[in-house]
């Protein structure tokens, strides 16, 4: 993922849409497609840029391609709530809309369900 990131924000020009995909055949790869498609995850979508810092949900939604907003596991997040984008937003595409997942987080907040820098599965042992 973070190989396919790099080549979209070197790319000249950068794409104005740009998504990666996990694809399984014939082997695993990841694929960097520029059409919404079930399942790719938004690099490069409109309004991107201006999703830094903390801003209510109905904010993200106003200002970026994001369809919606929901709490991992939870259902629909209330608009009212302060979304710490840790400037990494990473919306996923589900039935042809763009649907950011985030999580609880301290005070109240939220924050993007994936991080920029996850921490490796297995990491302490």
């Amino acid at each position: 993922m973070a190989a396919a990131e790099h080549w979209i924000a070197t790319s000249d020009p950068v794409p104005a849409t740009a998504c990666t995909l996990l694809v399984y055949l014939p082997q695993p790869h990841v694929e960097v497609v520029t059409v919404p498609r079930e399942g790719a995850r938004a690099v490069r979508y409109p309004g991107v840029d201006e999703l830094t810092g903390s801003m209510p949900l109905a904010q993200v939604v106003a200002t970026s391609a994001i369809d919606h907003v929901e709490i991992l596991g939870s259902g629909p997040a209330d608009p009212s709530l302060i979304l710490d984008t840790c400037d990494f937003v990473r919306p996923i595409w589900r039935n042809g809309e763009l649907v950011l997942t985030v999580m609880p987080a301290a005070d109240g907040h939220v924050v993007p369900f994936e991080t920029r820098n996850p921490t490796p599965c297995c990491a302490v042992h």
